[in-house]
């Protein structure tokens, strides 16, 4: 995918807190990257399943469905659970990044971080969504056989 696909895609931006949704909304779209948004979990899987995004930024807590719970429900339907889901959350600790990874969430990255960071996270999302199968594959040294010459 070329810079200019990835920067074409469109994230969804789901943040219950207005002034971070149109923070992160506003850098995203100066970023090249088209944004829809959402308030809640509930808005999120609507959103979802209308515009079908690229990949979506998922804050946890969030109002009326959280993100947990709307990760789980995006990740079990087979129509949006190849949308990769970057958790975003204020809490630092392990076992947040481990439960959000459970939940069905692709990466995860605290709360605040630099515009700059998270659109290197979108990027790397994308570019690993993408990335044929085998890719890993081709860059890893052959294994040996066993026999000798």
């Amino acid at each position: 995918m070329s810079d200019t696909e990835v920067k074409q895609a469109l994230v969804l931006v789901v943040e219950d807190y207005q002034d971070a949704r149109e923070m992160y909304a506003a850098y995203l779209q100066f970023s090249g990257y088209r944004v829809a948004e959402a308030t809640n979990g509930l808005e999120a899987i609507e959103k979802t399943l209308e515009l079908f995004p690229d990949i979506i930024l998922m804050d946890l807590a969030l109002p009326k469905m959280d993100g947990w719970e709307a990760t789980r429900r995006l990740k079990s339907d087979e129509r949006t659970k190849h949308i990769p889901i970057v958790a975003l959350t204020g809490h630092a600790l392990a076992g947040h990044a481990e439960g959000a990874r459970q939940a069905g969430c692709d990466s995860f990255v605290t709360k605040p971080c630099l515009p700059d960071a998270l659109v290197a996270e979108i990027r790397r999302m994308l570019a690993a969504r993408d990335a044929p199968p085998d890719a890993d594959e081709a860059k890893r040294p052959a294994k040996p056989t066993g026999r000798r010459r």
